[in-house]
């Protein structure tokens, strides 16, 4: 969410920024339920002051005749006061549905555009791989190598279920140590982050897209609970698609100081989506499913777009640097404005180069929130000179589980079928184990 005093000062940018990210907001209609907003509260304010007055009258009252007037004045004061609130509620909910909406206005530097095709390529390393021989896809790989078994996760788990067995799970674990002892020598405080949490620190970290759970818009599962004897649920629960909102929720209504700004820390955690509005595409394989693994990093900031900038571009060096390491070609992009979710400032994708798919797919994206997330987490903290201020919140993949994997098998297979494994895993896998071999 933003401040509506920036609103109503940056009226133009704001309008600006809900056309080019594609935006349904009338933002006139808030500003005018603002106003009235206002006006009520006023009136609200009025009445409980009067009541407060009356109270005071009641006790300086000197005979019965008086206090039956201020008895009197204190019903009315009390009706008024009811039908005011009730409206000043009304008022409050709509106003907050539309203010949920409200985008964040993306930096300068972001590309203006409709969608995905108008992200921008800033930068890339590494040479797409060459083969003297017809390179196989992972699914063929897997399968061949026996290391995946798709079959029997769809006839267990369901649509886009799989099993990682042998070699293929001790190289997905080998992935994920691997991320998460390198986040960590990177200053970032490691934490195994709940994956089962409730509603708050989903809505604040902008995985609704409004108020509430929409299972029709929402790319989450909500768990069925019954916390009560009768079997009804006392508080709605949410499996998360990342880490980040538990790493964020973490923090939720603290003042930090800001001398112990940056906090940085990083999460490992199971990841569900369900991935609506993307049935019968990438069904083929681990590009697309419902379940994997996961290392995400946060940093809480100051409030200050160039310092926070430059510590999200940091974010990104990392995981660039992981890529380099597994020795996987990719690409950096910069998201246009049409491709960008309301509450985001800045964002970039990695995209590692898929020879057996044959195009770019996505292993990461980092994000600069500046302080939307914090307003709905209410996450502050206390400057220099004793202002209390919002944070500037920052996300950053470092590593999922699958895409990478995908990327290593297509990328590092040979000839005879087998896969050679890069050299910074071996630590992380059993002695002598640097190539998957067909048994």
């Amino acid at each position: 969410m933003l401040d509506i005093k920036f609103i109503r000062e940056n009226t133009k940018a704001v309008k600006k920024a809900i056309k080019d990210k594609n935006i349904s907001l009338d933002l006139d209609s808030l500003l005018s339920l603002d106003e009235k907003r206002l006006v009520s509260l006023k009136k609200v304010e009025g009445l409980n002051a009067e009541k407060n007055k009356l109270n005071l009258e009641m006790k300086d009252a000197k005979n019965d005749e008086d206090r039956k007037l201020i008895i009197e004045k204190g019903k009315a004061n009390k009706e008024q006061y009811t039908t005011a609130n009730q409206e000043l509620n009304k008022i409050e909910k709509e106003y907050h549905v539309l203010m949920v909406k409200v985008p964040t206005v993306p930096s300068e530097d972001t590309p203006i555009g409709k969608g995905e095709d108008d992200n921008v390529a800033v930068s890339s390393w590494g040479e797409k791989k060459e083969f003297d021989f017809e390179p196989k896809d992972h699914v063929d790989i897997a399968e061949n190598l026996d290391i995946i078994d798709f079959k029997t996760g769809s006839k267990v788990s369901g649509y886009r279920g799989y099993y990682l067995k042998n070699e293929g799970a001790l190289l997905t674990m080998a992935l994920m140590n691997y991320a998460f002892h390198k986040i960590a020598s990177k200053g970032f405080t490691p934490m195994i982050t709940p994956t089962l949490i409730n509603s708050f620190a989903l809505f604040g970290s902008g995985y609704f897209e409004d108020t509430e759970y929409n299972p029709e818009t929402d790319n989450i599962y909500q768990i069925a609970t019954s916390d009560n004897k009768d079997g009804s649920s006392k508080e709605k629960k949410f499996l998360v698609g990342t880490s980040e909102p538990s790493l964020l929720a973490y923090y939720a209504d603290r003042t930090l100081n800001e001398k112990d700004l940056p906090i940085k820390v990083c999460g490992f955690s199971q990841c569900y989506r369900s991935e609506i509005g993307s049935y019968g595409k990438d069904v083929r394989g681990l590009y697309r499913v419902h379940e994997f693994m996961k290392v995400e990093q946060v940093v809480i900031a100051k409030a200050d777009y160039v310092e926070s900038n430059k510590i999200q571009d940091e974010m990104v060096a990392i995981s660039e640097e992981i890529l380099q390491d597994l020795d996987l070609p990719y690409r950096k992009l910069q998201i246009c404005t049409g491709d960008m979710p309301a509450g985001k400032y800045r964002a970039f994708d990695l995209e590692a180069w898929m020879p057996g798919l044959n195009r770019w797919g996505e292993t990461g994206s980092a994000s600069n929130f500046g302080d939307w997330q914090s307003r709905r987490l209410n996450i502050k903290y206390t400057d220099k000179d004793g202002n209390r201020k919002h944070v500037f919140l920052l996300n950053n993949t470092v590593l999922p589980s699958v895409r990478p994997l995908i990327a290593i098998l297509e990328n590092h297979q040979q000839a005879d079928g087998s896969v050679n494994i890069p050299e910074v895993l071996w630590p992380y896998l059993p002695k002598g184990m640097t190539k998957i071999n067909k048994k």
